[in-house]
């Protein structure tokens, strides 16, 4: 039965002749890098001295409600020129703590989507975490999980970095499997981290391998910050992502940015460079599923508003800090997202 008091929208597409018409509910799953979005308070357990009140950012109770009101109005727009609402499931990074998540959910912007947030404490160094946002007029979880990603640096010291959080739910009575990342940084250069990014890659195939085992028509979305390329090698060769629909199987991952990439589109930019760190991936049975919700497109957001109108980073993400200097922008990285669409009878 039809809630018209919810927040969805029917998008309607006429076919054949225009006779017959079919009707879709359409949902959107994005996923945001927040850049470092810290509370003002000193953690002595993490590395967030420069984000406090007396640290070298000078980061001021001003300046953290500031950011929190402009990430709310980025979310509150995502998807919103199809679907008339905010996403219904955001994956998200760089958060220092649940208490952040929760300022941000409980924004006025995003209030009427009664959000609700899965978040755990990772181990990485400085104190950034990944987390779910969900809206709970849409998406029931289950079940979730964090994943540890054991890593050893050079000297054979562990090297702390975010764990991957596994969410089983149901969105609209539909059972789904999110996996949220934020791998390991290119800091040290591309190559000298790569074997970190590979490992990371290895942990996410072991959780699909792993999801499947226990159920063999489970239906995955991975999205993340993963600090890779669409045609990395993390994803060609540890996850073998494919980006064309015809080379697919039934146990393939298809990644949707793959060719976005190709056309020069990126998520974040580095010396004049575009890269599309930002990705969300899935399993082929959301592109040829009859009965349920099945991909629709796939997009980055980025209106004019998040890009940098001068200076040195001109037409770059408008960031928070840039230079050493406060400008009061959004994030270093612009959102993607996808849209999923059922057929409503």
């Amino acid at each position: 039965m039809r809630n018209f008091n919810t927040y969805f929208f029917l998008l309607f597409v006429w076919v054949g002749l225009g006779q017959s018409k079919k009707e879709y509910r359409v949902r959107t799953i994005a996923f945001y890098n927040l850049e470092n979005l810290f509370d003002t308070k000193n953690d002595s357990l993490i590395f967030d001295d420069d984000r406090t009140t007396n640290g070298k950012d000078n980061w001021t109770e001003e300046r953290y409600w500031k950011k929190i009101d402009n990430l709310s109005k980025v979310i509150s727009e995502i998807g919103l020129e199809n679907t008339r609402s905010a996403p219904d499931l955001l994956g998200i990074c760089e958060a220092e703590n649940k208490t952040v998540l929760l300022d941000l959910i409980n924004h006025p912007k995003l209030k009427k989507k009664n959000y609700d947030i899965i978040h755990f404490d990772s181990p990485d160094e400085r104190g950034i975490d990944v987390g779910l946002i969900y809206s709970k007029l849409s998406f029931i979880p289950v079940s979730f999980v964090s994943r540890r990603l054991l890593l050893t640096d050079e000297e054979g010291f562990r090297d702390y970095t975010r764990d991957q959080l596994v969410v089983e739910g149901l969105l609209d009575n539909e059972k789904i499997y999110l996996i949220v990342n934020h791998w390991p940084s290119r800091s040290g250069g591309e190559l000298r981290s790569r074997p970190y990014r590979l490992k990371a890659a290895e942990l996410n195939k072991r959780i699909i391998d792993s999801l499947r085992h226990l159920d063999q028509n489970a239906k995955i979305i991975g999205m993340g910050d993963f600090n890779d390329d669409p045609i990395s090698p993390s994803f060609k060769k540890i996850l073998k992502v494919k980006g064309k629909e015809k080379q697919l199987d039934s146990m393939s991952l298809f990644g949707p940015m793959e060719s976005m990439f190709k056309k020069g589109i990126g998520s974040l930019a580095y010396r004049d460079r575009w890269n599309l760190f930002d990705q969300i991936y899935l399993t082929v049975n959301l592109l040829n599923n009859s009965e349920g919700y099945r991909f629709w497109k796939a997009d980055v957001f980025s209106p004019s508003y998040l890009i940098d109108p001068k200076g040195v980073y001109k037409g770059y993400p408008l960031r928070t800090y840039a230079g050493g200097s406060y400008i009061g922008g959004y994030s270093d990285h612009f959102p993607v997202y996808i849209h999923l669409i059922r057929e409503v009878d």
